[in-house]
């Protein structure tokens, strides 16, 4: 019967490490399996995955069709309850504080607060999301919860940070009221002036 301290590895599941460079008797010697030159058999040198040497990759030649909302998409960051334990009581967690304290990088649209954990002391929370075991367990400690302000725009009236997303996209271009002339795909007749 298997038990903990006799748990193996099925048969042929392990092999033996294949030991390279242990001379030309061995079958590994010498190029060590790299073969004569060239780009793969020099140190470091390796081909991305989809390079085809320069020909148009096979994934740009295939037509794109339909629409993604990848693009749209609003990325949060993720904080749990117990990273918060090391804010002093009393004090106001935003994006700037955990920002600080080395919780969330990069360019998230926003923060979200998750339950896992739990939390010793009351804190100001100002964040976008928050679950609702967080929410619970802030509020039974004498937390607060609150939205943060709104974030300024920028010139071109997009939110400022990673909330940036691809806003021309939806934009159409202005019309003027004139009704402008479809082009017929016949052939215009030539008037002969008799």
């Amino acid at each position: 019967m298997l038990r903990l301290h006799n748990l193996r590895p099925r048969p042929g599941a392990r092999h033996r490490v294949k030991r390279l460079g242990i001379g030309e008797s061995s079958g590994h010697g010498k190029t060590s399996g790299k073969g004569h030159k060239g780009q793969k058999a020099r140190s470091g040198g390796s081909i991305r995955l989809g390079f085809e040497g320069g020909q148009m990759p096979l994934i740009r030649r295939l037509p794109k069709r339909g629409f993604n909302n990848a693009a749209f998409h609003k990325h949060y960051a993720i904080v749990n309850l117990s990273d918060l334990n090391q804010f002093k009581s009393g004090s106001v967690v935003n994006e700037k504080s955990l920002r600080d304290a080395k919780l969330v990088r990069g360019h998230p649209y926003g923060i979200k607060i998750l339950g896992d954990g739990e939390l010793k002391h009351g804190l100001t929370i100002r964040v976008e999301k928050i679950s609702a075991s967080a929410r619970e367990k802030i509020e039974k400690v004498g937390g607060s919860i609150s939205k943060p302000e709104p974030r300024p725009l920028s010139g071109d009236g997009e939110e400022e940070g990673a909330g940036k997303k691809l806003s021309a996209i939806g934009k159409a271009k202005p019309t003027s009221g004139k009704r402008t002339r479809k082009a017929s795909s016949k052939p215009r007749k030539k008037s002969v002036k008799k």
